[in-house]
């Protein structure tokens, strides 16, 4: 069996050698940690898995503002939930 627990040193140099699948793991890490600050970095690193999964985050909270600076950060998704949200009828949100 293969081992693959890999630790955050060795994804963060592969990551920053410009191997994206070492820095999805990172955000995948970072996600199932809670570690907002760290999805933050990992996305103005490039990552758009970082952008996916602030993304995913942003948008079950109605959380606006991080959308808008998600999607200014490069992830273009989160421009279109932001946009889906914004155009939900209010009545919608008083549920």
């Amino acid at each position: 069996m293969t081992n693959t627990n890999f630790d955050r040193e060795t994804l963060r140099e592969l990551a920053g050698e410009g191997n994206e699948t070492a820095l999805d793991r990172l955000a995948d890490l970072a996600d199932a940690a809670g570690d907002l600050g760290e999805l933050s970095e990992l996305l103005d690193e490039g990552s758009m898995r970082a952008g996916f999964l602030l993304t995913r985050r942003a948008a079950s909270t109605g959380d606006l503002r991080e959308l808008q600076r998600i999607a200014d950060a490069g992830y273009d998704e989160a421009g279109g939930e932001l946009n889906r949200l914004l155009k939900t009828p209010a009545d919608r949100h008083r549920d």
